[in-house]
């Protein structure tokens, strides 16, 4: 009986519905006619939300379960990073579940993807258009644009294009806008609120899995780090030339040639440990002296080095394996190349207070050494390039972006003919050591007194 009824409901409340006005008309009652009317349509408001909330936890279950296999299916590709291929596939991913009219996925400067309505105005590695979508880059917040004129695009009114709607929602990592997410509808539509709230949930899910890939990634660089420290570290050119340096010393001092063993046996011991990826500025330091002692036994007077560190300075925290590349950079494509008596490479630490209260360390190493084309300048931080035994510029570049965030990394001064100076700069904390005998003095540490004579000795004998 309950069947029937939900059947034939619609069919009798219109009976009963006539019935009322013919009564009324009948009885030639206003106020009744009026009563009628008004009860009717309170029984249909009544009728319509009690439809809405029996649909809306069925809506809620869809949107979480489209959300869910979304997430599913799109999570191989974005471990794989943001890039033009993996965007496409998610892109067609999401049209073919959520079934809208088009989807966009753009970094922060250009499309990555396109799918869906319009598709032969839009192309991966386009340039962003729209103003709606800069907004959401600048501001970090998701905006819901109703008209085609609210899209703010360039080319509005120049071409037919039927896109007409969009709700457009940030792609965020660790704080920073990394690009965005667009579901669009054409002309005659409109973003439904379920669609937007699909939208928002995949954006949020998007974000959680580009933050995934960059965990990831950083992960992938500090493998490739130990990788490099452990294999091109023991760059075979470098190795053979620092032996044949200690074989020609062994016959005509054997002192000398015994230190510099013990100075290369030190080298490798601290490229080889593994632990950990933080370690203190001295115990970097020592790492540099000992690499530079044993490339001063092969160009003797020709190569100094000058540390400008404050001693209150050497227990701040920085990553292994940071400041060596830089050194060896300078010594390896500055200095040696320039056959003079006179190259220099300076370290210079300093602590940098900032407005909000906090600090940061600020490592400069300085050469007078050739230079670097200006025009060569633009591509010192790509893979491959201005490299030393195995950790490149570039992997510490990553390594400071991805641990610090996008404001941090490396940066480079150079003129031709006069030197370089690379700069790292990354957010100031201790390596707590009550014992360490750093904190003595707030004394300039220099190798330009006895540090330096004593480099000197070990390195010429």
């Amino acid at each position: 009986m309950i069947t029937i009824w939900n059947r034939n409901k619609d069919t009798v409340l219109l009976l009963v519905f006539i019935l009322e006005i013919i009564l009324g008309i009948y009885l030639e009652n206003a106020y009744l006619l009026a009563a009628f009317m008004i009860l009717d349509a309170c029984y249909y408001y009544w009728e319509k939300k009690r439809m809405e909330k029996k649909a809306a936890p069925q809506n809620t279950m869809q949107r979480e379960a489209l959300s869910v296999k979304i997430a599913h299916e799109t999570l191989p590709y974005m471990r794989g990073g943001l890039n033009e291929q993996n965007a496409a596939e998610i892109a067609r991913i999401i049209q073919d579940i959520s079934q809208v009219a088009a989807v966009s996925i753009t970094d922060c400067e250009k499309q990555l993807a396109y799918l869906g309505a319009g598709c032969e105005m839009h192309h991966p590695g386009d340039k962003i258009l729209t103003e709606a979508t800069r907004e959401v880059i600048r501001t970090a917040k998701y905006k819901i644009v109703e008209t085609q004129a609210g899209l703010n695009c360039p080319m509005f009114g120049s071409c037919d294009c039927p896109l007409a709607a969009a709700i457009i929602v940030p792609l965020v990592c660790r704080g920073n806008v990394v690009g965005t997410f667009k579901l669009y509808e054409t002309k005659g539509g409109a973003i439904s609120p379920d669609i937007a709230r699909l939208a928002i949930g995949m954006g949020q899910i998007l974000s959680l899995q580009v933050e995934i890939a960059e965990l990831d990634h950083q992960a992938n660089l500090a493998m490739e780090a130990r990788l490099d420290a452990l294999q091109a570290q023991i760059n075979p050119h470098f190795f053979f030339n620092v032996l044949n340096t200690i074989i020609a010393t062994s016959r005509t001092n054997p002192n000398r040639a015994r230190r510099l063993l013990i100075h290369l046996a030190e080298f490798f011991r601290k490229a080889l440990k593994s632990r950990g990826t933080q370690i203190s500025l001295l115990e970097e330091m020592e790492f540099v002296n000992n690499y530079f002692v044993l490339e001063k036994a092969r160009f003797g007077k020709k190569l100094k080095i000058k540390h400008e560190i404050p001693r209150d300075l050497m227990n701040a925290e920085v990553p292994r394996l940071s400041i060596q590349p830089l050194v060896e950079n300078a010594v390896k494509h500055g200095i040696t190349p320039m056959l003079t008596p006179n190259g220099i490479v300076t370290i210079n630490v300093t602590k940098m207070e900032k407005d909000d209260g906090n600090s940061e360390l600020m490592v400069k190493v300085i050469d007078n050494g050739m230079g670097i084309e200006e025009e060569r300048l633009k591509d010192v931080l790509l893979p491959g390039v201005g490299s030393g035994n195995g950790v490149g510029l570039a992997n510490v570049h990553a390594r400071l972006k991805g641990m610090y965030g996008e404001e941090y990394g490396l940066t480079f001064e150079s003129k031709l003919g006069e030197g370089t100076t690379v700069t790292m700069r990354l957010p100031y904390s201790e390596i707590i050591k009550p014992d360490s005998p750093v904190n003595r003095s707030d004394d300039i540490m220099t190798l330009t007194d006895n540090n330096m004579a004593l480099m000197d000795n070990d390195a010429n004998g």
